[in-house]
């Protein structure tokens, strides 16, 4: 089974592996009854979902029916403006037909204009606080993509007690010095004030460079198993992040095996070879590539 740990200052002990519902997004029912399956023998009891997931909140309502007490439930919102942010969070509510989500997050936030509407008066804060206030949700994250996003959290938490932040992490962003800084400046803060720490693209490869074959995320990911494996525990190694399952399902299980095993940090030669036998490269690079 998955290991378990304290997420944050909520009270859940959540599984490290988030299960990333975007997986779900045009999934057939046969397959996604098979993936929630999958889900619940690990162990995973996190389930992380989003408003702009396609089908991602639809396709949960029905395991939701029964398993709902099992899980922390967390859904997001791209919405910056406190009406839309609320009416937002009531259509995933209803989608998924639950009374509450355990977190609701501000998706991607991170550029200055949306964060200076969400964290002002009459904004998405505001509004999802007197959402909490009402009970249909139980605390408040906050999530981001690019080079940026570990500075903008540390900004964001300076304005709000968010429960959680999401940014990247794996082996070629760290890599990156500027952005190693700032994530482990956000690390620190985070330990200090028991934020939970959530981490997403830990098996990604390099942005796709055709336009051949299936594609189940946004960018090209990893496909051999050992690297595949390596990535999983170089994330879990650090005992102060989860991490969240990939949007392509086909990757669920590896990561799973992966994440059963003994933990151990591979070394630093591991994934240097793994970055040039497998062609790795950093999605986001700052001042040339930091938006999906």
């Amino acid at each position: 089974m998955i290991q378990k740990q304290a997420f944050g200052a909520t009270g859940f002990e959540s599984s490290r592996v988030i299960f990333g519902a975007a997986a779900l997004a045009a999934m057939k029912p046969a397959r996604v009854e098979q993936t929630l399956e999958r889900v619940e023998r690990a162990g995973i009891n996190h389930i992380d979902t989003a408003a702009g997931y396609g089908d991602s909140e639809l396709n949960l309502a029905g395991w939701l029916t029964s398993h709902r007490s099992e899980v922390f439930l967390a859904t997001k919102t791209a919405e910056r403006s406190g009406s839309e942010a609320r009416a937002g969070l009531e259509k995933s509510l209803t989608r998924m037909g639950v009374d509450q989500v355990d977190l609701i997050q501000l998706h991607n936030l991170v550029d200055d204009e949306g964060w200076r509407t969400a964290m002002g008066p009459g904004g998405a804060v505001e509004a999802l606080i007197q959402a909490r206030d009402e009970g249909l949700v139980r605390f408040i994250g906050v999530t981001g993509h690019g080079t940026f996003a570990p500075a903008m959290h540390l900004k964001s938490l300076g304005e709000f007690e968010f429960a959680s932040v999401l940014a990247p992490l794996n082996f070629s962003m760290m890599a990156q010095p500027e952005y190693a800084a700032d994530f482990e400046s956000l690390a620190a803060t985070c330990r200090e004030r028991n934020v939970a720490i959530q981490t997403i693209k830990a098996l990604a490869r390099r942005r796709w460079q055709s336009e051949d074959g299936p594609r189940f995320s946004w960018y090209e990911p990893l496909s051999d198993a050992d690297a595949i494996r390596r990535a999983v525990h170089w994330v879990l190694a650090r005992d102060d992040v989860f991490l969240n399952s990939s949007s392509d399902g086909r990757l669920l299980e590896s990561t799973i095996e992966a994440a059963t095993e003994m933990i151990a940090m591979p070394s630093d030669q591991e994934m240097l070879d793994d970055a040039e036998s497998s062609v790795i490269e950093p999605l986001f690079v700052r001042g040339v590539s930091d938006t999906i």
